[in-house]
């Protein structure tokens, strides 16, 4: 990136809240991702685990498997995974909603896509001055069942004072109207945070409401805007840009893989749900 392209791409991050970035990872890049996913959940074996990932009801499905996470590779079934006798309904890689939440750190195929040069390069022209990679996520966005994600803001749950987190949204699969793309609220991120997701010392999670006020209805007559994308597009997000994401009901999945950086300059309150190992310290971009 020169100078110019850097200080726009910042101008736009700071008016809009997000970047959409096309052709940032290679269509191989994305294969070797995707094909890493799937021998992960081949090794899985649930036995009587079923971890269910839910942003409807994120408290509920909130476990002591999901609490465990921040430093581990971990799976978790879609909602309507199972039927009523508890089986599963489909095929087990057609089941799992996620694996989360330390690819990054756990997994070297993961490690080396989550670390280049050029995300390093983005992230300190976003202003980040001390990146540390929080956590990653591979999404599925299966067909027929990929879960909704209603409207949230990520600093409700990567929570830093001052807010620094920043999402790095890759398309391994074309993003289409049809198969659950992501809609943002272009400058909602100027609004503040809304809401914390925090977690005590008993591990009991709550939602602590800050702002009561609702964000629009999710349509594009309330300024909503689709985020379309094609095979390894990057899509980078605002801590407190508002984003959802509709249930997937096409025969097409929507692969996605994500990570989460906050600035190592910042405080992380011990209440965020997300904590690692002593051992396991948070990590850069080398």
């Amino acid at each position: 990136m020169n100078r110019t392209s850097s200080e726009e791409r910042l101008a736009r991050f700071q008016r809009d809240g997000f970047l959409v970035l096309p052709r940032f990872v290679s269509p191989e890049a994305c294969d070797g991702l995707i094909d890493r996913a799937r021998a992960l959940v081949e090794a899985f074996e649930p036995g009587e685990l079923r971890s269910i990932f839910s942003t409807t009801d994120q408290a509920l499905t909130t476990d002591a498997y999901f609490l465990g996470s921040g430093d581990a590779i971990r799976f978790f079934f879609e909602e309507g995974a199972f039927d009523a006798e508890g089986r599963l309904r489909a095929p087990k890689a057609l089941s799992i909603n996620k694996i989360g939440h330390a690819l990054h750190d756990r997994d070297p195929r993961f490690d080396a896509f989550s670390r280049t040069p050029a995300l390093a390069a983005l992230a300190r022209d976003l202003g980040l001055s001390e990146p540390r990679l929080l956590q990653s996520m591979y999404i599925f966005k299966q067909p027929h069942i990929g879960g909704e994600v209603v409207c949230h803001q990520d600093a409700t749950f990567l929570y830093t004072d001052p807010v620094t987190v920043t999402g790095f949204w890759f398309a391994l699969e074309d993003a289409t109207l049809d198969n659950g793309a992501m809609w943002a609220l272009p400058g909602g991120h100027r609004q503040g945070l809304k809401a914390r997701f925090r977690r005590d010392e008993g591990d009991r999670v709550r939602t602590e409401i800050l702002d009561p006020t609702p964000w629009p209805e999710a349509r594009p007559e309330n300024g909503y805007v689709p985020l379309l994308a094609e095979k390894g597009t990057l899509i980078v997000l605002h801590g407190l840009l508002p984003h959802l994401s509709g249930p997937n009901t096409s025969d097409r999945s929507r692969h996605a893989y994500t990570f989460h950086v906050v600035d190592g300059a910042a405080d992380y309150p011990r209440d965020n749900w997300l904590r690692r190992d002593s051992g396991s310290p948070l990590r850069g971009f080398s």
